[in-house]
């Protein structure tokens, strides 16, 4: 059987984490594109190199500096769409590479942003989890060190819900534990449902 491709994804404080954590403790396999960045990043990662020929002051003892990349795309907005052409295709060779590895009938890809770069026409299905404006809000500044202005800005680099829920597969409000537990044990069942029948 050809392995199912669910694409999880929501804005920032929406509950997309605790989420992939009820999936993985379901028994399904889930990659994470911002662990895969992380990996890229590190000490011997593969983006590390082409990034440090880009931006050499970006990379220290060997691994890149999200502090310094951030300063640097502050400083200069050009430089973006130079370092997504770099680690995109890096990033999509690593989600690849766990595909092809996974054995399970359904992996799961937890994508921050799965709508706004197109990801979800290499997904079977996706998955949405939302929360009203309010709660989400609530949830971003308890965050140590978050700032209205920071959760503004990461806010605008993202689709608005509304717009997400449009395009999603399937959606699970993330109002309570036992709710998102018993959606993500529901939705399971129906995708084996639906490749059984």
């Amino acid at each position: 059987m050809t392995l199912f491709r669910l694409g999880l994804t929501g804005s920032i404080g929406m509950g997309k984490s605790t989420t992939a954590g009820f999936f993985r403790a379901a028994g399904l396999p889930v990659w994470d594109a911002d662990a895969a960045v992380h990996r890229l990043y590190s000490a011997g990662g593969a983006a590390v190199a082409p990034i440090g020929a880009l931006l050499p002051d970006a990379v220290i003892g060997g691994a890149v500096s999200r502090d310094r990349l951030k300063q640097a795309l502050a400083r200069d907005a050009k430089l973006l769409p130079k370092l997504e052409h770099i680690v995109h295709p890096l990033v999509a060779a690593d989600r690849e590479a766990f595909a092809a590895k996974t054995v399970t009938d359904i992996a799961v890809f937890d994508i921050p942003l799965l709508f706004e770069k197109g990801t979800e026409t290499d997904m079977d299905a996706t998955l949405l989890v939302t929360a009203p404006a309010a709660l989400q809000r609530a949830r971003v500044l308890a965050r140590p060190g978050m700032t209205e202005a920071q959760f503004a800005l990461i806010l605008s680099r993202q689709m608005p819900d509304r717009d997400k829920r449009a395009r999603a597969t399937h959606i699970i409000e993330t109002l309570s534990l036992p709710s998102v537990e018993s959606g993500v044990t529901a939705l399971i069942a129906y995708i084996r449902g639906t490749r059984d029948a």
